[in-house]
Formats: structure tokens, sequence, C-alpha cells
């Protein structure tokens, strides 16, 4: 005859087991539905990065295309290696020619370097830094800086 005690342990254990697993069942339903709601998110920011990238993509060309436009409208052009081989015969410093364009040294070398593009509204004074001669360009120096 068994134990009274270890029958009584067994049925214990069942029970336990069972109640355990009626609880545990409902929380592995939440936890699947949690995974494919998050899943879900997942897809959505995915997707709304891709149209932000492509919107922003779409928003440079157009301000790209809407400088280009200012530039072809006064009938100068720039270009970086051009405006950094003529500073460079003119003997001046980027500090200097910046001083003379109303900009730092600084951006001239990011315009030198393609970085940067000069504003339609600077291109003027870059014509007009264009035609000064050596002497004509230290004498404006002296000036400006002076």
């Amino acid at each position: 005859m068994p134990n009274i005690a270890s029958i009584l342990k067994a049925e214990i254990s069942r029970i336990a087991r069972k109640e355990i697993r009626a609880a545990t069942e409902s929380l592995k339903k939440q936890s699947t539905e949690y995974r494919s709601q998050i899943a879900a998110l997942k897809r959505q920011v995915a997707g709304l990065e891709k149209l932000h990238r492509k919107s922003s993509r779409g928003a440079r060309a157009a301000h790209a295309a809407a400088e280009d436009q200012e530039t072809a409208g006064t009938g100068l052009r720039f270009r970086s290696k051009g405006f950094a081989t003529h500073r460079k015969r003119l003997g001046l410093s980027a500090a200097q020619a910046g001083a003379l364009l109303g900009v730092s040294g600084q951006t001239i070398y990011h315009w030198e370097a393609g970085t940067a593009k000069p504003r339609a509204s600077q291109l003027p004074r870059i014509d007009a830094l264009r035609k000064l001669s050596k002497q004509g360009a230290a004498a404006a120096v002296a000036q400006v800086m002076g």
C-alpha cells in the first residue's frame, strides 16, 4: 500500500503545475502579441525613415536647382579650382581674400576644397576679385585690413 504522504505530495505537485500552466499561458499569449506589435512598429518606422530620406533627397535637389537657377540668372560661374588658382596668382592668403569678399578665411578654404559653394549674392564680389591685378589686390587688402 502506497504511502499517503507521497500520494498527497504528487497530487499537490500536479495541481501546482496545472495552475502555473494556466497563469503562464496568458503571459505567453500577451508576449506573442507584443512581439508582433513591435515587429509591425519596426516595419512602420523603417518605411517612414525611407520616406524621409527620399523626401530630403528631393528637397536637397530642389534647393540645389534653385541655387543653380539663381547663378544662371547672373551669368556668373564659380569653379573652386579656378578660384584657388587665381587667389594664389594674386598672392593673397585665404584670410586676405576672405576680408576682401566679406567672409572668413575658413570659408575660402571650404570653397576651394569644394565642400561649400558661395551664395549667389557673393558671386559679384568674387567676379570683381577676378578682375583685379596683383597690385590692385595688394592695394585693396591694404585698404580693407589696414
